[in-house]
């Protein structure tokens, strides 16, 4: 496999992922909340960190860029909507433009809703997403800067992707999110089944993340959403679960 992923868990409960592309050594950061653990885990594997991939603004998502960035001389790259307010990015990307981490490219997506600029970076041939706050396991982010029809808008754009595609988001609310999703839809089976797994993996202390876009299709009740109305009303209904 050319595109090799490390989570790195940071703070209460956010994920830093490390994808390190084989053939030519290069290697990205998403979302570094913080520095230290990131430098440490490229540095146990011999890696040399290359490039930063912000999807977002918030500080649990750019905190540790000026850092890895003098620690490593990496460029940081990072949404055209936000470009005001990330840390030492060197390019600003919106949808229809490409990444490229070594051989493997990487397309960008706009996927506004919870923050007005927010954006996803779709590795196709590796079968990756990575997603930020947009998406999560059987969750969606909050609605901070965007609205009900842009996310829902963002959700449908990622349920459109191939169903094996692999959902790398950047935290562990799964949980929480699951025990939303069966007061939503209590007599969906796969919803159900999903959550023995993943109370079963917590109650462990493994991750469960990544998901795939099957599997939130099968399962998560705001990508399910048949409208904007209904999707605002589970939305609204989630803030005050």
């Amino acid at each position: 496999m050319a595109l090799e992923i490390v989570r790195i868990p940071v703070l209460a409960d956010n994920y830093v992922w490390l994808a390190h592309e084989s053939r030519t050594g290069a290697t990205a950061v998403v979302d570094p909340a913080v520095a230290e653990p990131v430098l440490a885990a490229a540095g146990a594997r011999g890696w040399r960190i290359t490039t930063i991939l912000n999807t977002h603004w918030h500080g649990d998502h750019v905190g540790g860029n000026r850092a890895i960035q003098d620690a490593t001389g990496c460029t940081i790259v990072g949404p055209a909507g936000e470009a005001a307010k990330i840390p030492g990015i060197a390019r600003a990307v919106a949808e229809g433009d490409t990444v490229a981490l070594g051989e493997e490219i990487g397309r960008v997506l706009d996927v506004p809703g919870h923050t007005a600029g927010h954006i996803a970076y779709h590795f196709a041939e590796a079968g990756v997403l990575f997603c930020g706050d947009t998406l999560f396991a059987m969750g969606c982010g909050r609605l901070f800067e965007g609205t009900p029809a842009q996310m829902h808008a963002s959700l449908g754009k990622l349920a459109a992707l191939p169903p094996e595609t692999a959902v790398y988001c950047a935290h562990e609310y799964t949980l929480g999110n699951g025990r939303f999703a069966l007061s939503a839809e209590p007599d969906n089976p796969a919803l159900v089944a999903r959550m023995i797994e993943v109370e079963a993996a917590r109650a462990e202390g493994l991750p469960t993340v990544p998901t795939t876009i099957a599997l939130e299709r099968a399962t998560n009740p705001f990508l399910r959403a048949r409208s904007v109305e209904e999707f605002a009303t589970r939305r609204a209904a989630k803030d005050r679960f």
